[in-house]
């Protein structure tokens, strides 16, 4: 998501960044780009017009005129503009109510609102300490209860028994109370969708939401879906006042308007997002974060949480030791790689790295990163412990032995060990100095 923009717009600003001077003609000029490329990624034709103008109206005041690097200052304010547009800072979920906290999830079939349910189960549970409790109120959808049970077992966390026979207002009502006298501090409402917004749906939810009186009311919209999505926000929002927004399938080939337009459509906040298939692909919504993504910036905030999650401390002491002394070994290696992993699909994580936009272009054409990494495994895989811890016992006839094992080339092999050296080199260089390992969980920060 939001690739084209990004490079479009990256584009734009190189081409102003290598002017000298900037003058309200060249700002007029780069703004007519943008708004072309805003269109094309999606984004609301009013909400693109009003962001343009607020750039336009900052850009062409002293501050840009008269600075030594106007294009990075331009650069900057369309930085700053853009965080505005998405919601400025993070909006968590208000959990801070007497229990149970009533969360209500509402939106159209297909959007993904009982993956979603069972996602911020997950993420409530295992983040936040809480306690989720899952209810099926969508009677209405051939095996929607049931498949709410599945995901529930999934991310392990309980969930009301209802049935189709039963009104969906007394099964919520009713899940509230039991969730009182079990001691489950969160409520989690999997509300019926249509496939169309219409006046039967909504009365049935807000007499639920008369019922149980939530403190949460999410929208739960497919980033695919574009300017649908915005259309179907404002509509669920006019009818029941929406108190925020979870964006799905965020990690699509979806252009990026809706993530760009809902906060200034409804004034509702974009609260999480989902990122993935995955229960565990669920994220707090940073628009700053977001806005570094899309001007290729990179999300080093992002990655270093996903290391803190990845990386056990011990291990990562232990890493860094090994590194100081030059004792990292293949095994090491392999062990670095396997955890690496936890963190998401390896082209995602390269994305948060600033500067990786034209990189990763450049990498299209080889190899997948995840099927390179499976090979790396492999051939590790097929040595023996010895070579895995001395690398310098590897001489001609054991790298076709690992090879052949390995269902991989000799070369491979040789790559992979060459890769090795260098990346040792290249570490024990990296924690030099302050000897601190960057990205490793309670080491890469001061």
């Amino acid at each position: 998501m939001f690739e084209n923009l990004s490079d479009k717009l990256t584009q734009t600003f190189k081409n102003l960044r290598g002017q000298g001077k900037i003058s309200e003609k060249n700002i007029d000029a780069a703004l007519k780009e943008i708004r072309t490329h805003l269109l094309e990624a999606d984004v609301n034709y009013s909400v693109t017009k009003r962001f343009l103008k607020d750039v336009k109206e900052e850009a062409v005041g002293q501050k840009v005129m008269e600075s030594l690097t106007p294009g990075q200052q331009f650069v900057k304010i369309f930085h700053n503009k853009l965080i505005e547009l998405m919601g400025e800072s993070l909006s968590e979920l208000d959990l801070k109510t007497a229990p149970p906290a009533v969360i209500m999830l509402v939106g159209l079939q297909g959007s993904g609102k009982t993956t979603s349910a069972g996602k911020i189960a997950r993420f409530l549970k295992e983040d936040k300490k809480r306690s989720p409790y899952l209810v099926p109120a969508d009677v209405y959808r051939p095996a929607a209860i049931d498949q709410l049970k599945t995901v529930a077992g999934k991310v392990d966390v309980p969930c009301f028994e209802s049935n189709t026979e039963q009104d969906p207002v007394w099964i919520c009502g009713k899940a509230v109370e039991e969730a009182r006298k079990r001691s489950y501090d969160t409520v989690i409402i999997d509300t019926a969708g249509r496939l169309h917004v219409d006046e039967a749906l909504m009365e049935e939810i807000r007499n639920i939401k008369d019922r149980v009186k939530p403190v949460e009311v999410l929208l739960v919209a497919d980033a695919m879906t574009g300017q649908d999505a915005v259309g179907v926000a404002e509509a669920f929002n006019e009818s029941l006042d929406l108190t925020g927004v979870v964006l799905t399938k965020l990690d699509g080939d979806a252009r990026g308007g809706a993530a760009l337009s809902i906060k200034a459509v409804t004034e509702k906040p974009i609260k999480l997002v989902g990122v993935g298939e995955k229960y565990d692909a669920l994220e707090p919504f940073y628009p700053d974060r977001m806005a570094n993504r899309i001007l290729d910036m990179g999300d080093i905030l992002t990655l270093i949480e996903k290391a803190e999650k990845a990386f056990d401390e011990k291990q990562a002491a232990e890493m860094e030791r090994k590194m100081k002394k030059n004792e990292f070994t293949l095994e090491d290696f392999r062990s670095a790689l396997r955890e690496m992993k936890k963190m998401g699909p390896l082209e995602d994580i390269m994305k948060m790295i600033p500067g990786m936009g034209p990189q990763m272009k450049k990498m299209k054409n080889m190899q997948p990163a995840e099927n390179e990494l499976k090979r790396i495994e492999a051939i590790i895989n097929s040595m023996t412990p010895q070579e895995r811890r001395n690398h310098k016992v590897l001489n001609a006839s054991r790298r076709r032995r690992i090879a052949s094992g390995s269902g991989t080339k000799v070369q491979d092999v040789n790559r992979l060990v060459k890769n090795y050296q260098e990346m040792k080199k290249m570490m024990k260089k990296m924690t030099g100095g302050k000897g601190k390992m960057p990205f490793m969980p309670g080491i890469g920060r001061q």
